[in-house]
C-alpha cells in the first residue's frame, strides 16, 4: 500500500476515535450531572414534605393533649402528608409517619392532659416525632452520599 493513503487513514482515523472520545465523555459527564440534580431535586422535595409532616403532626400532639377528637377531619391534613410520604419515602420513613399518626389518634381517645402534666411531658424530653425525624434523617443522607460520588 501506498505510504499516503496510509498516513491520510491513520489520520482520518485518529480524528475519528479522538471526536468519538470527546462525544463519549461529554454525554457521560452531562448524564451525571443530571443524575445529580435530580437527586439534588429529590432531597429538597423530600426535606420540605417531612418538614410539612413535622409541623402538622406537631400541632396536632399539642392539641391531642388537651383535647378530645370532635371533629375527624382535623387529622385530614397530616393524613393527606402520610400519603404523599407513602408515594416516596423509605420504608423506615413510612413506618415511623404511620405510627405517628396512630399514636396521635389514641392521645385524642386517652384522658386530656393538664398543664402541669404537660409542662412534666415536655421536661421528661420524651419526643413522639425524634423517631420520625431520625428515620428521616437517615434517609437523606443515604441519598447525599449517592450525590457525593
Amino acid at each position: 500500500m501506498d505510504t499516503a493513503i496510509v498516513s491520510a487513514m491513520a489520520g482520518v482515523l485518529g480524528s475519528l476515535v479522538g471526536a468519538s472520545t470527546t462525544i463519549t465523555t461529554g454525554w457521560i459527564t452531562q448524564k451525571t450531572l443530571n443524575n445529580r440534580e435530580l437527586l439534588r431535586a429529590e432531597i429538597d422535595k423530600r426535606g420540605m414534605l417531612y418538614g410539612d409532616f413535622i409541623s402538622e403532626c406537631s400541632k396536632l400532639i399539642v392539641d391531642a393533649y388537651g383535647h378530645t377528637l370532635e371533629r375527624p377531619e382535623t387529622l385530614l391534613s397530616a393524613y393527606a402528608l402520610l400519603n404523599r410520604i407513602r408515594l416516596s419515602a423509605s420504608d423506615a420513613v413510612l413506618a415511623q409517619a404511620e405510627l405517628i399518626l396512630v399514636w396521635i389518634t389514641e392521645q385524642y381517645f386517652a384522658p386530656n392532659l393538664s398543664t402541669e402534666d404537660m409542662r412534666a411531658l415536655m421536661h421528661s424530653g420524651n419526643d413522639p416525632l425524634k423517631p420520625f425525624a431520625e428515620a428521616c434523617r437517615d434517609e437523606l443522607k443515604s441519598i447525599h452520599s449517592i450525590v457525593r460520588k
